[in-house]
């Protein structure tokens, strides 16, 4: 089993470009990307590929959504940057809306993921303190093996990911690890002394798109208001309309005390990531206490308005609810002895590769790229398939055809 192909002479010069310049610290698909628009992109040679990864689903929206598009460029033009020393125009705009649109009494605008994620927990620490009554620096936060929250110290402190976390510490104390989707280890360490929170995703997206019974998170829910523990939500993947909801919690009706959002809020054009939650825990942090210098720029306030906007107005959830299913029972139909497991929600979904060769889910993917589907390895033998929610019935089953076609290079 061995998918070669011939690099174009452009190929090789920009890989070639980033071998020297750039640190090694990505294993990119070999493939030079140069154009894309809705659910397509095309490389460096014009060769068209549906996009299976959307960014690890940043791109919900698709390429270049031209609503999402058009009011970049026009407040580019108009006033990207303030910082939060002075007031802007369209903060509070923003911050109405996106407070409204969840349920929230508050939003903290940041930019990236892992931002949002260290904010979160400097927020649950905080209200800890000054709510719960923990003694000072004793707070705890409960996470789940197999998480993935980003890769800054603190956050690859409580992965169990070796490539992640070996080589970087000493690491940030402070959590305590358990098994995922094991509500009777949650019931017995959230009990324990100087618990704060439950850092949780709905569905782990790195891990290879695992996804809990389907009562797990009330039940974390409902443990978590037993013993006065904050119910933290990474829905930084798994929300905006990925999981066929616009929250991967609301399949559960469960609502977060911390909800984490980023990647697709900004429609794929820019960082933006935020963090929602009441007054009782949001109030506790004060001026000087948290903050970031684009966090909550007017070019992230309109972009994300707008992209929150399309997500409704264009019915993406119901979209990638009824095309999800499609997928998954149209992945199943092909039987292929290559698919192990099948399994996701909504349009965020990955296949088991059963295969003796270590990397054959990396054949896999080069095979796909050569018939014209960009998709990437999770974690070993799991390949995650999240495409644009914006994807029609015809196109899935076009692109279930060439995953059929391409299973063929594991024989």
């Amino acid at each position: 089993m061995q998918t070669t192909t011939r690099l174009s002479d452009k190929t090789q010069y920009h890989i070639a470009l980033e071998e020297k310049f750039g640190a090694h610290n990505y294993h990119p698909v070999p493939v030079i990307l140069s154009r894309g628009e809705g659910v397509f992109v095309w490389d460096v040679d014009n060769k068209r590929y549906y996009d299976f990864l959307s960014g690890y689903s940043s791109l919900n929206h698709g390429h270049c959504h031209p609503k999402i598009v058009s009011g970049f460029l026009e407040q580019a033009q108009r006033l990207t940057l303030t910082s939060r020393a002075f007031y802007n125009d369209l903060l509070g705009e923003y911050e109405k809306l996106i407070t409204e649109f969840f349920g929230y009494d508050k939003v903290l605008p940041m930019n990236t993921g892992v931002e949002a994620v260290e904010t979160a927990i400097k927020l649950c620490r905080k209200w800890a303190y000054e709510i719960k009554g923990i003694p000072p620096d004793k707070a705890k936060v409960i996470v789940c093996e197999g998480n993935f929250h980003g890769r800054t110290i603190t956050v690859i402190s409580f992965s169990n990911d070796p490539g992640a976390k070996n080589n970087f510490g000493p690491y940030t104390p402070g959590f305590e690890m358990i098994p995922y989707n094991d509500i009777k280890a949650l019931e017995k360490v959230i009990t324990t002394e100087n618990i704060a929170g439950f850092l949780v995703e709905p569905i782990q997206g790195e891990a290879g798109v695992v996804v809990p019974d389907e009562d797990y998170l009330s039940k974390a829910k409902q443990l978590c208001e037993q013993n006065n523990v904050l119910f933290i939500a990474d829905e930084i993947q798994t929300g905006l309309a990925r999981t066929g909801k616009m929250l991967a919690c609301d399949h559960e009706n469960v609502k977060p005390d911390i909800l984490i959002l980023g990647k697709a809020l900004s429609g794929g054009m820019m960082p933006v990531s935020a963090v929602l939650a009441n007054d009782d825990i949001m109030m506790t942090l004060h001026p000087g206490e948290h903050g970031s210098t684009y966090g909550g720029n007017p070019l992230a306030c309109k972009t994300a308005m707008i992209a929150l906007q399309v997500l409704k107005d264009e019915k993406l959830a119901e979209n990638a609810d009824t095309l999800g299913e499609l997928f998954r029972d149209e992945i199943k139909k092909l039987n292929s002895k290559h698919i192990e497991i099948v399994r996701g929600k909504g349009l965020l979904n990955a296949i088991v590769i059963a295969h003796p060769v270590k990397d054959a889910a990396w054949e896999l993917c080069l095979q796909l790229k050569q018939n014209g589907l960009l998709a990437k390895p999770a974690h070993d033998n799991r390949i995650r398939l999240a495409p644009p929610l914006i994807i029609n019935k015809d196109q899935i089953l076009e692109c279930v055809d060439i995953i059929g076609n391409s299973l063929s290079c594991l024989d």
